[in-house]
């Protein structure tokens, strides 16, 4: 909360003073000089509430462990769902002398990790579990006075209302659910004479990751939608994220998407898809059934165009849509126009249809083939988008099988606290938040078909020992229950790792890796690729609107040719959906004009880049009119300084590595050292 201009102990002596006038009832303009309006409003509420400055906090508002327990049963889906944050952030600051601390809505701490140094200080102040730090109990703090304002604050040394408290520094993070309610806070407190001045954004990045995990987990049922009217910020803690039932009726918003929207929160429930987008509801839902990791470009109401994708819920599918809305690779035929090959729709390709001619991908359809309709597993290996599913989802059309379910599960996008439970599934009751009808994983669904594991790499190594256990006996056991269920799956495996080198770090099991690996394919890299003209046929066919012929210029074509595709056939799909999106009504033709900002802003081998664009001049010119993703997202707005543009664009990679500051200094080419004193200025 407080503007830190002076040196540390310095700015504290004249808090103190601007307390002992304060207390006094002399003049308190020497305390709106040197603490904030803010904290003189909590000075003011605590006083009004009769709170003593001079008592011993040690034991106030301390709560028995009964007391505790009953309140992180009430609060068991926050809980659930933070506790790896939670052991993620503390990773950040550990050995920094801090704790950091997990509050619910009324203040009472529910868990706390931290140095143990400094652990047994703040055990003397009760900043422990079962303690309440509500405003009403322990006066101005940062947990209390966030959860009364309901924004990010920070308490420093002497602004702490509790003369005890005034060894402390804490920077504190409201959450709220998906309704907007209020549930909790986190917390870093620390000796305020080490203060960070980067903590508090640090705290404040940590909450809207929390937030977001938290809305997707109570929506898992539900369609969701993630947009954002710039491509490279979906997938990023700036997206909107809306709930929809199965009709349409918007059930939930987050707080991007209620500023992006301008939607009244009391509304929510009477609002649909048509009266924020143009468009069908259910033309969109079919599209994200066909491939829920590419961005369609929608228009608002009010006129803007945004892009967006869609996460349909398997749960809600029919056979069909099940098959196709697996979180994993591009729902694009890999192939010449699929009524050649007998490919009646994209998300029933066969084998034989995905052979185009390349000779390495044609090598890998041949040599899974032999394997069809046999108890062999097959384990995929190629870069990430380079159609890993659809191949998976080839194998299992082209068999015995093909009428059963195709159930995919992408180890590396659910997170680990939740693995279990989609995999091996849990009987009613089985934990707090639990439906009561229980839920069957993805091995009971893929009973009777093919079970797609994708990125089996980043499996954690705990569940592995009881994914083996599975494949060896053919049973799985429900979370919470006793009851073995028999299960006859085909399994496919799928990774961009090098499992060998995961076995000797000791990171993926030997006894796991013989028994997924069975016949190993690896599928070629696009930029690999003898048949990308084929593939741009084929995409156009499926993404254009029914009726509407379009090409490719030959200049676009021959970039295409020579361009890296480091996103493989995923960013393709993306490059020309985005392009058929930007054609007005009366173009027929895909020229460089049409091609997405993003395509020349990733990051690629330079050196290759440059002489692709000296191949094309025109391409070249229009990339320089783009703005490169990672720099500044916006261009400046007049007399905006270049300290202002270079923190806007670190606030951004920071958001988009989850608030991980190691992971943002190396993105940013910078010692985390540097990065934390450019924080500092934020």
């Amino acid at each position: 909360m407080s503007g830190l201009v002076l040196p540390m102990e310095a700015r504290d002596a004249q808090v103190r003073d601007a307390r002992r006038a304060f207390f006094e009832g002399s003049d308190k303009s020497a305390a709106v000089d040197v603490a904030t309006s803010g904290i003189v409003k909590s000075w003011q509420r605590c006083r009004q509430l009769g709170l003593d400055h001079d008592v011993r906090g040690g034991d106030v508002g301390c709560a028995a462990q009964n007391a505790l327990r009953e309140a992180r049963d009430r609060n068991a889906f926050l809980l659930s769902h933070s506790r790896g944050i939670l052991n993620h952030l503390y990773e950040q600051i550990r050995s920094t002398g801090s704790v950091v601390i997990l509050s619910d809505s009324a203040g009472m701490v529910l868990e706390s990790l931290g140095d143990p140094e400094f652990v047994d200080r703040a055990n003397r102040v009760a900043l422990r579990p079962g303690a309440s730090w509500s405003e009403t109990m322990r006066g101005t703090n940062a947990v209390g006075t966030a959860l009364v304002e309901q924004r990010p604050v920070e308490i420093v040394g002497s602004e702490h209302y509790f003369d005890c408290n005034s060894f402390l520094t804490c920077s504190a993070s409201p959450i709220f659910d998906a309704r907007g309610r209020l549930l909790g806070a986190l917390d870093i407190s620390g000796d305020f004479r080490v203060h960070q001045r980067h903590t508090l954004g640090l705290v404040r990045l940590t909450s809207q990751i929390m937030e977001k995990r938290l809305f997707e987990a109570e929506f898992a049922q539900e369609y969701l939608v993630f947009f954002h009217p710039r491509m490279e910020y979906v997938g990023t803690l700036q997206e909107g994220v809306l709930a929809f039932a199965p009709e349409g009726t918007l059930l939930a918003a987050n707080r991007p998407a209620v500023e992006a929207l301008s939607i009244n929160r009391a509304m929510i429930g009477q609002l649909d898809f048509g009266m924020l987008f143009e468009g069908d509801f259910g033309s969109f839902v079919d599209r994200a059934a066909r491939d829920p990791h590419t961005l369609s470009s929608l228009s608002l109401r009010h006129g803007e165009r945004v892009f967006a994708r869609m996460r349909v819920p398997i749960a809600r599918s029919g056979p069909s849509v099940m098959q196709a809305a697996a979180p994993s690779a591009p729902a694009i035929a890999d192939a010449k126009p699929r009524t050649a090959r007998n490919c009646e729709t994209p998300e029933t390709p066969t084998l034989a249809c995905l052979d185009t001619g390349d000779p390495r991908l044609r090598a890998a359809v041949q040599r899974a083939s032999k394997v069809v309709g046999k108890d062999i597993p097959l384990l995929i290996l190629g870069e990430s988008g380079v159609g890993k599913e659809m191949f998976a989802k080839g194998f299992h059309h082209s068999g015995p099988r093909r009428d059963k379910p195709f159930v995919a599960l992408n180890c590396a996008a659910i997170p680990e606290n939740l693995i279990e439970s989609e995999l091996f599934g849990y009987v009613g009751g089985a934990f707090t938040g639990a439906r009561k009808e229980g839920y069957a994983g993805k091995i009971q669904q893929a009973s009777g078909g093919t079970l797609f594991l994708d990125e089996i790499g980043d499996m954690p190594l705990s569940l592995q020992a009881r994914l083996l256990r599975v494949l060896q006996e053919r049973i799985v056991v429900p979370l919470g229950g006793v009851k073995s269920v028999p299960v006859d799956i085909s399994l496919v495996c799928a990774t961009h790792r090098n499992l060998p080198e995961a076995v000797r770090s000791g990171v993926f099991r030997q006894d796991l890796y013989y028994r997924v690996n069975g016949l190993t394919v690896t599928l070629p890299a696009l930029r690999e690729r003898s048949d990308i003209r084929s593939l741009i046929d084929t995409i156009i066919e499926i993404e254009a609107e029914p009726g509407q012929l379009v090409a490719v210029s030959e200049e676009v074509q021959d970039f295409f040719a020579r361009y890296g595709w480091p996103g493989n056939i995923r960013q393709l799909q993306n490059v020309l959906r985005v392009a058929l999106a930007l054609l007005d009504p009366d173009e027929t033709e895909i020229t460089s004009a049409h091609l997405p900002e993003e395509l020349f802003a990733i990051e690629c081998d330079s050196d290759a880049s440059s002489e692709r664009f000296d191949a094309t001049p025109s391409l070249q010119a229009a990339s320089l009119r783009r703005p490169v993703i990672g720099e500044a997202p916006a261009a400046p707005a007049s007399g905006e300084s270049l300290e202002v543009i270079e923190l806007r664009a670190i606030e951004r990679v920071l958001a988009e590595c989850q608030g991980n500051v190691s992971a943002a200094a190396r993105r940013l080419g910078i010692s985390r050292n540097t990065l934390y004193r450019k924080l500092g200025r934020m």
